[in-house]
C-alpha cells in the first residue's frame, strides 16, 4: 500500500466545527459546549476509517508573533477574539491526540499553515502522498502532483480532494503557486492582509491570468487604464508586502520529521476514558463497538451516517443514575393476528389505567396512509403488536375492535410524537381521548434546547439503541422501488414487524417512567398538564380540518407577479447600465459597489464577495432607485416561489384542502411552528404579500373565515411582568401604546406626536423586548448611534420599571441558571458569565426575551384549548384552522358568527390574565383571510 500522510489544520477545523453547530450546540449533560471538540474528533475518525492514512499529525497555531508580524505589525490585528468554547477545546484536543498517539505539531513563530507546508514538501520529496486537511483556500498554493487539499464536506459525500487540476480550474490559473499572487492582490480581511485597495477576487484573478504574477503585473502597469492603473500604482508596496504575507513558508527549519508521523496504535483505556468524559457515545461505539460503555450523554445523527460530520447532532440529556439496559433484560413481545389473539389483547388493555401505543403505517401523511398494525405496552420489557389485514375493509373492521379502548375517558394514552398517531386514528374515524403523556413533549420541557428523538432518549435514559427501521425496510435509494414498505414486510413475516413495533412501544413506556419524575424537579408539571398535553387533541383536529385555498386565484396572482418581476428586472438592469444575473449575489455586489459605487467601504463576506443580503440593501435605501427595485424584485420572486407556485402542490388529493403540521415545542420559548407547508409565514406586512391571504377561503357555501388577533400582546406581557406603572396606565386607558411611548420619550403631548416619532417609539418598544442596543437601534432607524443611545436612555427614564425588570431577569438567571414564563415554563440560559462580550450579550438578550415571548406563547396555547373546549360544548360547527403567532383563524357558518365570536374573544382574553393589564383581541370576518384580518 502506498504511504499517505494526512496533516490536519487544527484551528481551522475547530472553528469550522464550532460554527457548524452554532444554532444547536452539542453539550454535555452539565452544559459544556463540545461542538468544536466533537466535530474535530468526528473528522479525524472519518479519515482514519475511510482514508487509511499511514502517517498522521495535527498542526496548531500559538499566540506568539511570527515573521509576518515583523513584516507587518497589523497582521491579523482585526481578528475577533477567539470564542471561549473554541479556546477551551484546544487543551482537550491535545489530550485526545495524546490518547490516540497522534503527534501535535506546534512551535512559536510558526503558523499551522507553515508547519503543514514544511512537512508536506518534505513528504513529497520522500514519495509520500500528502493530504492537507483544511477548508482554507490559501493552501491551494502548495498543491502539486503528490500534495492535495482534503476539504471535509458538510456531508461525507461532499468531501473534496483538490489537486493541481481542481485548484487551477477554481482560479483559472496555470500553476497552483499563482494562488499567492491572487491573494496578494485581493487581500484578506480576516488576516488583515491589505492587498490592493478596490481589488476583489474577480479583478485579481483576471490580472494574474493576464500577467502571471504580481511582479510582472507591476512591471507592466502601462498596459492598464484608468482607475485600475491608479489603484495598482498607489498600492504597489502593499501588493508586494501582501504577497510575502500570503506565502506559506516551506523551507523554514523545523525539527519534526515525516518519519515521526507514522500512525501508531491508540491507547484504548485513555481514549475510552476521554470519550466517556465528554459523552461522545456514538464515536466510542464506532471505535470500540460493543466494548464501549456509553457515558451519560449523547447519540448523534452521525452514528447513522458516520461520515456526515454536520448531520444534525442529537445532543445530551441528563441521567440521574446508572440504569439497567434493555439489552441486559429478557423481553417478551406478542403478535396478535387472529380475532382470538386480539380479544386476549383487548381484555388486558381494558384493565389498564395507562398504556403506550404506537402505530405502524404505510406512509407519513395521516390522511393518506394505511394502518399496518398497532403496538402496545403497559409493562417494561413486554409488548403486543396487533397486525391489521391489508384489505382496507377488513382493516377498518379490526380498528373498530380497538375503538373502545382509545375513546374511553380516564385511561392515559402514552406515546412518542403522539400527535402523529392521534392524527392517523382521527383520519380513520377514531378520536382518541385523554389524558395523554407524550415522551417527546415531556423531554422538550425538561431539556428544551436538546433533541428529542426516541432513539436518542432510549440511549440516554435506557442505555439502549432500538432496532432502526432500515433493518426492516432497507435504505431508500434512487430507485423508487428498492425500499420495501412496512406493509410488505408484515405480509411476508408479521413477527419481524411485531418485534420492531413492540420494542418501540416498550421503549416509550419505559421512557415515560423515567421522564415523569423528572418533570417536578424541573418545575414543568403545570405546563405539561395544563398546556402541552391538553393542546395535543386541539392541534390534531386543526391539522385534520386543514384549510381551503383558491388555486385559481393563486395562479392568476402568479401571472401578475411574473409581469411585475419582468418589469422590475428590466428597470434594474437599465439602472445598472447593462444585463446581469439578479439572482447572483456576486454579480449584484459588483454592480452596486464596483460599477455604481454606492458606498466607499462595502461589507464583504469571508470569501471576499460583497454582502448583498436584505439587511445590507435596506441600509442603502435612498442612495439609488435601484435598491428599492431590487428589494421589490426579491419580494416578488419569493412570493411566487414560496407560496404561489408551492401552495397548490400542498393541496391534499384526499381532502382537497391544505394540511400543515404544527410543532408545539420546536422553539425553546414555547412558540409553535408550522411546516409542510409553513403557514405561519404567510406575509401580512406588504401589499404584495397580503394578496396571498386572499387565496385562503371558506370550504363551504354560506361559511366565512374569522381572524382573532391579540393586540400588542408581548408589550402587554412586558408591562405586567415588569409592573411599570406608566406602561400599565397607558394600556389601562386604552391608549395607542406607541403614541403614548413617543409622547413620554420626546416630552410632547399625545396629539403632538408626529408619525416619525411613533415609528421610532414602536421600534424601541419591540426592540426592548429583544434587548436592543444603541447600535442595533441606530442600524434599524438609520440614525447616529449617539442619538439612538439618547432615545433608549429617555425610554428607560420614562419606564424605569422595564429597566429594573430586564436587569433583574439577567441577575436571577445568573443565579438560577434559567428563566421562566408566567406559567413556569423554563429555559436554561448558558453563557451569562462568559468573558466574551458578544456571547454574553446574546445570552442576556435571550434571558430578557424568553419570559415575555414564552408567556405570550403560553397564553395563545391556553386560549386554543379553551376555545376548542367551549365550541365543542356549545355544539357549534365552527372550526379552528390555523395559529399564526398571536392570531387564530376560524371557519364557520355565517349563522354562528355572533355566538362563535363571543366564545372566541372571551376565551382569548381570559386565557392567562395579566395583573393590572387588560388583554385585547381584535376579530374580523370575511370571505377570505385578508378580508377577515
Amino acid at each position: 500500500m502506498s504511504q499517505r500522510l494526512f496533516l490536519l489544520d487544527g484551528m481551522a477545523l475547530l472553528y469550522r466545527a464550532h460554527f457548524a453547530f452554532i444554532k444547536a450546540p452539542i453539550r454535555t449533560s452539565d452544559g459544556l459546549n463540545t461542538s468544536a471538540l466533537y466535530g474535530f474528533a468526528n473528522t479525524l475518525l472519518d479519515i482514519l476509517k475511510n482514508q487509511q492514512p499511514t502517517h498522521l499529525a495535527v498542526a496548531l497555531d500559538t499566540s506568539a508573533p511570527t515573521p509576518r508580524h515583523e513584516m507587518f505589525p497589523a497582521y491579523k490585528a482585526q481578528r475577533e477574539e477567539m470564542p471561549e468554547d473554541i479556546s477551551m477545546a484546544i487543551p482537550q484536543i491535545k489530550r485526545l491526540m495524546e490518547a490516540m498517539n497522534v503527534p501535535i505539531l506546534v512551535r512559536d513563530g510558526y503558523e499551522a499553515d507553515d508547519i503543514i507546508g514544511i512537512l508536506a514538501k518534505r513528504a513529497e520529496k520522500e514519495g509520500i502522498e500528502t493530504f492537507m486537511v483544511t477548508p482554507d483556500k490559501d493552501f491551494g498554493q502548495l498543491v502539486s502532483e503528490h500534495v492535495k487539499i482534503y476539504k471535509p464536506g458538510r456531508q461525507g459525500a461532499d468531501t473534496e480532494i483538490l489537486g493541481v487540476k481542481e485548484v487551477c480550474e477554481r482560479w483559472g490559473i496555470e500553476r497552483p503557486e499563482q494562488v499567492i499572487d491572487i491573494l496578494a492582490l485581493m487581500g484578506d480581511a480576516v488576516d488583515n492582509i491589505p492587498g490592493v485597495k478596490g481589488f476583489g477576487e474577480k479583478t485579481a484573478t483576471a490580472l494574474i491570468q493576464q500577467f502571471g504574477s504580481v511582479e510582472n503585473l507591476l512591471a507592466n502597469t502601462d498596459q492598464l487604464k484608468g482607475k485600475q492603473k491608479e489603484k495598482l500604482e498607489a498600492s504597489k508596496d502593499d501588493a508586494l508586502l501582501s504577497k510575502k504575507l500570503a506565502t506559506i513558508f516551506v523551507d523554514a527549519p523545523y525539527d519534526a520529521q515525516v518519519a515521526d508521523l507514522i500512525l501508531k496504535p491508540h491507547n484504548d483505556d485513555a481514549l475510552k476514558a476521554f470519550l466517556t468524559e465528554f459523552e461522545f457515545n456514538a464515536l466510542g461505539r464506532r471505535l470500540f463497538g460493543d466494548d464501549f460503555k456509553a457515558g451519560r450523554g449523547r447519540k448523534t445523527a452521525a452514528e447513522a451516517a458516520p461520515s456526515d460530520l454536520f448531520a444534525a447532532a442529537e445532543v445530551e440529556a441528563p441521567v440521574a443514575a446508572k440504569l439497567t439496559t434493555i439489552a441486559d433484560t429478557p423481553h417478551v413481545y406478542h403478535l396478535a393476528q387472529t380475532a382470538e389473539e386480539r380479544q386476549n389483547l383487548l381484555a388486558q388493555l381494558a384493565q389498564q389505567k395507562s398504556f403506550c401505543f404506537d402505530l405502524e403505517t404505510t406512509g407519513l401523511d395521516p390522511r393518506d396512509t394505511n394502518i399496518v398494525g398497532i403496538a402496545f405496552s403497559w409493562k417494561a420489557h413486554e409488548g403486543w403488536f396487533a397486525h391489521f389485514p391489508r384489505d382496507k375493509a377488513a382493516a377498518k373492521t379490526v380498528l373498530e375492535e380497538f375503538r373502545d379502548v382509545f375513546t374511553r375517558d380516564g385511561i392515559e394514552k402514552i406515546g412518542h410524537n403522539l400527535k402523529f398517531d392521534l392524527s392517523v386514528l382521527l383520519a380513520h374515524g377514531v378520536e382518541v381521548t385523554g389524558p395523554y403523556f407524550d415522551t417527546m413533549l415531556a423531554h422538550a420541557l425538561i431539556e428544551p434546547e436538546q433533541r428529542h428523538g426516541m432513539d436518542f432518549l432510549s440511549e440516554t435514559y435506557l442505555h439502549y439503541t432500538p432496532v432502526p427501521i432500515t433493518a426492516l425496510i432497507g435504505v431508500e435509494k434512487d430507485d423508487l422501488f428498492s425500499q420495501s414498505t412496512m406493509a410488505d414486510v408484515a405480509a411476508e413475516d408479521a413477527s419481524k414487524v411485531a418485534d420492531y413495533a413492540a420494542e418501540d412501544a416498550d421503549v416509550t413506556w419505559q421512557l415515560a417512567a423515567k421522564l415523569r419524575p423528572e418533570m417536578a424537579p424541573h418545575g414543568q408539571t403545570r405546563v405539561f398538564d395544563t398546556v402541552e398535553s391538553p393542546l395535543l387533541p386541539v392541534l390534531t383536529s386543526m391539522e385534520n380540518f386543514g384549510v381551503k385555498i383558491d388555486v385559481q386565484a393563486l395562479r392568476e396572482y402568479g401571472v401578475e407577479l411574473d409581469k411585475k418581476a419582468a418589469e422590475l428586472q428590466k428597470r434594474i438592469q437599465e439602472s445598472a447600465g447593462g444585463p446581469f444575473n439578479l439572482n447572483s449575489p456576486k454579480q449584484l455586489g459588483e454592480v452596486l459597489f464596483d460599477r455604481l459605487k454606492l458606498i466607499e467601504k462595502p461589507k464583504k463576506t469571508a470569501t471576499g464577495q460583497y454582502q448583498t443580503n436584505e439587511q445590507v440593501l435596506q441600509s442603502l435605501t435612498g442612495l439609488h432607485p435601484i435598491i428599492q427595485d431590487i428589494l421589490d424584485y426579491r419580494e416578488v420572486t419569493k412570493l411566487n416561489n414560496t407560496y404561489v407556485e408551492a401552495l397548490p402542490h400542498a393541496v391534499s388529493k384526499v381532502t382537497g384542502r391544505v394540511h400543515t403540521t404544527f410543532h408545539q415545542l420546536m422553539a425553546a420559548t414555547g412558540r409553535m411552528a408550522s411546516s409542510d407547508p409553513n403557514l405561519q409565514n404567510i406575509p401580512i406586512r406588504s401589499d404584495l404579500g397580503r394578496e396571498i391571504r386572499k387565496a385562503f377561503v371558506p370550504g363551504f357555501d354560506g361559511w366565512v373565515l374569522m381572524s382573532a388577533d391579540y393586540s400588542q400582546i408581548e408589550l402587554r406581557v412586558m408591562a405586567a411582568l415588569s409592573g411599570d406603572k406608566a406602561m400599565i396606565e397607558a394600556f389601562a386607558q386604552g391608549l395607542d401604546i406607541h403614541q403614548a411611548t413617543a409622547a413620554r420619550v420626546y416630552g410632547v403631548e399625545l396629539d403632538g406626536v408626529l408619525p416619525e416619532m411613533r415609528r421610532t417609539a414602536k421600534m424601541v418598544n419591540f426592540g426592548i423586548i429583544y434587548g436592543i442596543s444603541a447600535f442595533g437601534l441606530s442600524q434599524r432607524l438609520g440614525i447616529p448611534r449617539g442619538e439612538a443611545a439618547t432615545i433608549i436612555d429617555n425610554y428607560f427614564k420614562q419606564f424605569p420599571g422595564v429597566k429594573r425588570f430586564m436587569e433583574q431577569i439577567v441577575e436571577d438567571a445568573k443565579t438560577r441558571g434559567y428563566v421562566e414564563t408566567l406559567t413556569g415554563r423554563r429555559r436554561t440560559i448558558r453563557d451569562l458569565n462568559s468573558a466574551n462580550a458578544t456571547i454574553r450579550g446574546q445570552a442576556e438578550r435571550v434571558a430578557m426575551n424568553t419570559p415575555i415571548q414564552g408567556t405570550a406563547a403560553d397564553m395563545i396555547k391556553l386560549a386554543m384549548i379553551h376555545v376548542a373546549t367551549t365550541l365543542k360544548q356549545a355544539g357549534l360547527q365552527t372550526r379552528m384552522l390555523l395559529q399564526v403567532h398571536d392570531e387564530l383563524l376560524f371557519e364557520m357558518p355565517e349563522s354562528e358568527v355572533d355566538q362563535a365570536r363571543a366564545i372566541i374573544l372571551d376565551a382569548m382574553k381570559n386565557a392567562l390574565p395579566l395583573e393590572g393589564v387588560p388583554v385585547e383581541v381584535e376579530a374580523g370576518t370575511g370571505l377570505n383571510w385578508l378580508q377577515a384580518h
